[in-house]
């Protein structure tokens, strides 16, 4: 097998753009390079503007033993990430190479959706500048800077545009791409690109912005971007016109770009290079630090609260002394909970729904395995007595599977910003993040779509779509008649 690394990879990340979903990926490089220890088995994420993949493309490269390389496209804004006067951007890859790169990409890809978004979340070469660190740089697809002077036959701009970025991440941090499609602009540039580098001495590597896995996935690659441009029937002057953007093997690599080798040789030791370890092989939580009494520690916090919670509900519900099943119970989890390590979570819990219940924003009793637990009923974090219903602690936290615990806790619109505010200031914003949630294209709105990207009469699409939920029950009746089936 010849020495290949794709660097240039769009996965179902860049929505409604690439088509590469990411267990896929990571399955097709392995069955590429069956040898573990084969520098070759290693592969990027490289999708535009964001890095909200990366998670699940760590873990599925992981998982089949291929080393992932964690990127971005990037969208950079010629004149300055602030400008509203000018819609133009260019594309920019960056990928980590060490743990600061990593870091310093987080900070790039952040303040380009904070504060550089206009149409696109964009830097410029003075953010790049600040946080170029540990990460290498490469010229991108035709949309790129160094691409796009060449197309425009300025080729003196295109050599100092390659200089500048070279001055911006180091010498031996940046490179220029060639990449092996049958588009007229492309074979232009990369002649011109071949050229820039014999001139300036900045190394090559071929990529591939892959956006589908096979070859066959074109034709349903191209209605995907038909959903996404809402592109009117029969309208293909857009998107990719030729079939060249699919994951292409190290091979057909080698016999495009056989008289420049080291094009390929480059992407295995960029590959080399980048040695990102996102999730630790032991899990650690780390948890913002906690305003204590001189002396405490969260596990002593946690104790002391607990206790004096327990007391004062039995004191609320005129129950007299806390009889031994309670307190048996509350020492019981006192102690699973300080040997887990996650005293300072319940203690931040408790501290954001009482900051809810003194503002008077409504919050809701508990829900989830969460009322399981007796610690959490003492603290006022959840108002269902779990003991006087039987609720089991073991289902919310295990000791033989150490996990971090999840409070579900329902809040109130109207207060809700109130309390976000507060949880920002209490434990400073840098520690406080609202995680995202991604809807999914599912069979009645994708049947929809589709048939509206391909013309078809609505009413027809619609009375297919509502068939859907009757198929998939029918289906499910068959299978529970005929389980060999399943």
């Amino acid at each position: 097998m010849n020495q290949f690394v794709h660097l240039h990879v769009h996965t179902e990340y860049s929505l409604l753009d690439g088509a590469i979903r990411t267990k896929q990926l990571a399955k097709k490089i392995a069955s590429w390079f069956p040898d573990e220890n084969d520098p070759a088995r290693s592969v990027a994420i490289t999708d535009h503007g964001v890095l909200y993949g990366a998670v699940e493309f760590y873990e599925s490269c992981k998982s089949q033993g291929v080393k992932p390389i964690l990127g971005c496209e990037t969208y950079v804004a010629p004149s300055g990430m602030r400008s509203r006067d000018d819609k133009r951007y260019n594309h920019l890859l960056l990928l980590a190479e060490n743990m600061t790169g990593w870091h310093n990409l987080v900070k790039l890809i952040s303040i380009a959706n904070t504060e550089g978004f206009y149409y696109k979340p964009r830097i410029d070469h003075e953010l790049l500048s600040q946080y170029s660190k540990g990460i290498i740089a490469s010229s991108a697809c035709l949309a790129g800077e160094i691409p796009q002077y060449i197309l425009t036959g300025n080729f003196d701009k295109a050599v100092e545009c390659a200089e500048n970025y070279q001055s911006i991440m180091g010498e031996n941090n940046f490179f220029l791409e060639i990449m092996p499609n049958s588009l007229a602009e492309q074979k232009k540039v990369n002649q011109a690109i071949i050229e820039i580098s014999r001139k300036t001495g900045i190394p090559i590597i071929a990529t591939g912005d892959a956006h589908y896995l096979e070859r066959d996935d074109y034709e349903w690659h191209k209605l995907l971007l038909k959903v996404n441009t809402h592109a009117e029937p029969g309208d293909d002057a857009f998107g990719f016109s030729t079939n060249d953007f699919y994951l292409k093997s190290p091979e057909e690599f080698y016999n495009e770009f056989s008289e420049i080798p080291d094009a390929l040789i480059n992407t295995v030791k960029i590959a080399e290079r980048c040695n990102v370890k996102l999730i630790p092989d032991k899990k650690e939580y780390i948890l913002p630090n906690l305003e204590l009494a001189e002396g405490r520690t969260p596990d002593d916090e946690l104790r002391i609260r607990a206790r004096e919670g327990l007391k004062q509900r039995f004191i609320d519900y005129e129950r007299g002394e806390i009889t031994e099943e309670y307190s048996k119970r509350l020492e019981y989890e006192l102690g699973v909970i300080t040997q887990m390590g996650f005293s300072a979570y319940f203690l931040i819990v408790s501290s954001i729904i009482q900051a809810a219940k003194s503002r008077h924003i409504p919050i809701g009793p508990g829900r989830g395995s969460a009322a399981g637990s007796l610690v959490a009923w003492s603290l006022k974090i959840t108002e269902l007595d779990p003991l006087k219903y039987n609720l089991l602690f073991e289902r919310f936290l295990n000791p033989e599977r150490i996990s971090m615990p999840d409070i579900d806790t329902d809040v109130s619109d109207k207060g809700r910003d109130e309390l976000l505010k507060y949880i920002s200031e209490t434990y400073k914003s840098t520690n406080v993040a609202q995680i995202i949630t991604f809807g999914r294209m599912k069979g009645r709105q994708s049947v929809k779509d589709i048939g509206r990207a391909m013309g078809m009469d609505y009413s027809m699409t619609d009375r297919t779509a509502k068939l859907i939920p009757l198929m998939a029950k029918n289906i499910d009746d068959a299978l529970a008649k005929s389980p060999e089936f399943a």
